[in-house]
């Protein structure tokens, strides 16, 4: 048990470098890009990408008070109790992706674009719900993936969905 929470430890500490938080809203793009193209070894990595992301990074030599009090909350959530409740709430990250993934495969763009949406509206919900203000820690990085994905997805559904008479 050592080993797994020093693992943990480890993992956790590089968490709180702040190029994970920007990365891991990236993935939504090639997740939604191996469903469309119905790749399940696409789809399968790119989800072992965003759970080991965490720890890509180094330990960053100082962390953001309120990046710190929102990964205090989100360490102490996951130790936590979990009720009935927890797990229906955790359970909304794969149905998540499952429901992305299924939107993507039968090549529903208006559905992919709700669920990145959704998604992510759901993610600040949460956030500040059990952050508090700590929460405002998750906007920047929220924000930014959703620029950066809506705003991909959308040239991507323009080019292969041109409207008519145009070039």
């Amino acid at each position: 048990m050592d080993t797994l929470d020093d693992f943990l430890s480890w993992a956790w500490a590089r968490h709180q470098n702040p190029l994970s938080w920007y990365i891991r809203p990236l993935f939504i793009l090639p997740f939604c890009y191996f469903a469309y193209k119905k790749n399940w070894w696409g789809m399968g990595l790119t989800v072992l990408a965003v759970l080991s992301s965490m720890f890509w990074f180094p330990e960053p030599a100082t962390v953001d008070p309120q990046a710190a009090a929102f990964l205090a909350m989100e360490r102490q959530y996951m130790a936590g109790p979990w009720t009935a409740g927890k797990i229906a709430m955790t359970a909304l990250v794969p149905a998540w992706f499952a429901a992305c993934a299924w939107a993507c495969w039968r090549r529903s763009w208006i559905g992919g674009f709700a669920l990145i949406c959704a998604g992510t509206l759901l993610k600040l919900i949460w956030s500040f719900h059990f952050g508090g203000e700590s929460g405002w820690a998750i906007v920047p990085p929220a924000a930014l993936g959703f620029v950066l994905c809506t705003g991909v997805y959308w040239y991507a559904y323009r080019r292969f969905h041109p409207v008519e008479g145009s070039v």
